[in-house]
């Protein structure tokens, strides 16, 4: 099927790997487009049935409990981001010489000839805040748009939808890069790297290249991470179109072609005439919400996209004070007794949390929950010195608190051996006891959270009920 369209889907033997958020609309796409499709699932339980019944009642075989076969005549996979290269499934389309796709590669496959350009996203850590600020900045310049990819709106419902855009924020995941070999942005981002699902890309050069493949073909904009170095090798890396420019973001002073912070400004040294000599200011810190440093990154990265894209200074001024970030983002949820109660419980692994607690000064810190095969000690290293004490929650805390035993023995640490609901309201009642006037209680696990709650969210709510609970 090379790397041109494919334009003629009828009687194509299509196998969709996966149901969920991205395989049904996949098999839908490919069958009103005239594609024969058979959907594959490794699960069989009620949702997986409900799911199957909805495309079956269209006339698409459904095939549940086995996706380790190839469907006998395949021509094409495409397959849900998650599931992990190594699958038999895989194999098996290798060695017929097919093709696979994820649903990003099929989204941008299906686009019209009119279709609007994207402005991508990548990183370990802030890639949803950044696309939601880049899309509020895109708006505030008077342009249609939407914060699409892996944000939970489908691509290929944006792509396929009746909406028209001027153009499309669009979050995308290392497992969406591994499986979208012919996407080319307009200008894309990797705002930082840090170990992450090393489990599925098997190893961090893996995890690294799949990132960089954002940059591939871009036309206008690399934009990269000053202070992260890796993120600069990747776009050295890329083969991008003639004329593209390396853009960089940076906490400090920027140099020409980068965009950086000068007495509380957001400056712009890269969009401007003569830019070894002249700086256009964009925004102020308090612009920024909320203005932690790493949220302050993520603007810059937001900024030099929508800048690339030919968006007006004022428009991002705008669009950054008309943001507001998700809840369990470093979220203030209240003051008690002069003590600051932040929730970050969305800083799920530790390269998330080091950026947290960067933000405070003298910190009670809970965390803990499921390590997923991380390391605390840089985290401890480079935090110690702000921690006031400590309150550990969750299985794997253990690892946390021989961390905090090598590398801050004095500071003192609260170990909750329990993993019910009521835990949370513990953790919060001994972490008020340690803090004083003027410090932060911030959860900020640097754990996933199935351990004891459903998911991050869940995790946040009873956080925030708990300091509700002390303040009452």
């Amino acid at each position: 099927m090379g790397s041109g369209k494919v334009t003629d889907w009828q009687g194509k033997h299509v196998t969709v790997a996966g149901l969920g958020v991205s395989g049904i609309p996949a098999a839908k796409a490919l069958h009103a487009r005239g594609a024969i499709v058979t959907a594959v699932n490794d699960g069989d339980d009620a949702r997986a049935r409900e799911q199957a019944a909805e495309l079956e009642a269209l006339g698409i075989t459904v095939r549940l409990g086995d996706g380790a076969t190839l469907p006998e005549g395949t021509e094409l996979v495409v397959t849900a981001p998650g599931w992990k290269p190594d699958k038999p499934l895989f194999a098996a389309a290798r060695a017929a010489g097919l093709e696979i796709w994820g649903d990003v590669e099929l989204a941008w496959r299906l686009r019209g000839p009119d279709a609007a350009p994207w402005l991508a996203i990548t990183g370990t850590n802030g890639k949803t805040t950044t696309t939601q600020m880049l899309a509020s900045i895109l708006k505030a310049a008077g342009l249609r748009t939407a914060a699409v990819g892996n944000i939970g709106v489908s691509l290929l419902d944006a792509v396929l939808g009746d909406e028209q855009y001027d153009v499309l924020a669009v979050e995308l995941s290392s497992y969406q890069l591994h499986w979208a070999p012919s996407l080319r942005a307009h200008s894309a981002a990797v705002l930082n790297l840090a170990p992450d699902h090393l489990d599925w890309h098997g190893s961090m050069e893996a995890y690294a290249a799949d990132k960089g493949r954002i940059y591939e073909g871009n036309r206008v904009a690399c934009v990269y991470n000053v202070a992260d170095k890796a993120t600069e090798d990747l776009v050295r890396e890329a083969d991008v179109e003639e004329g593209c420019r390396a853009i960089g973001f940076t906490l400090g002073a920027p140099g020409p072609s980068q965009l950086g912070v000068v007495d509380g400004i957001l400056v712009d040294r890269a969009f401007v005439e003569n830019r070894h000599k002249n700086a256009q200011e964009l925004a102020e810190i308090s612009d920024v919400n909320p203005p932690a440093p790493h949220n302050i990154a993520n603007a810059l990265a937001a900024a030099a996209l929508a800048r690339a894209f030919g968006v007006p200074p004022k428009a991002v001024r705008d669009g950054l004070r008309a943001f507001t970030p998700d809840a369990h983002r470093i979220a203030h949820v209240a003051d008690v007794d002069g003590v600051a109660y932040v929730d970050d419980s969305k800083a799920t692994n530790t390269h998330a949390a080091e950026a947290s607690l960067a933000a405070y000064e003298s910190i009670v810190w809970i965390a803990g929950g499921l390590a997923k095969g991380a390391s605390f000690d840089e985290l401890v290293v480079k935090s110690a010195k702000r921690l006031r004490a400590v309150v550990l929650i969750g299985a794997d805390r253990a690892l946390i608190r021989e961390a905090l035993a090598r590398h801050a023995p004095e500071v003192p640490v609260v170990d909750l051996d329990r993993t019910d609901t009521g835990a949370m309201l513990q953790a919060v009642t001994e972490a008020k006891r340690l803090a004083r006037p003027g410090d932060t209680v911030l959860l900020a696990p640097a754990c996933a959270s199935m351990d004891m709650f459903t998911n991050y969210n869940k995790r946040g709510d009873a956080f925030a009920e708990a300091v509700r609970e002390l303040g009452s």
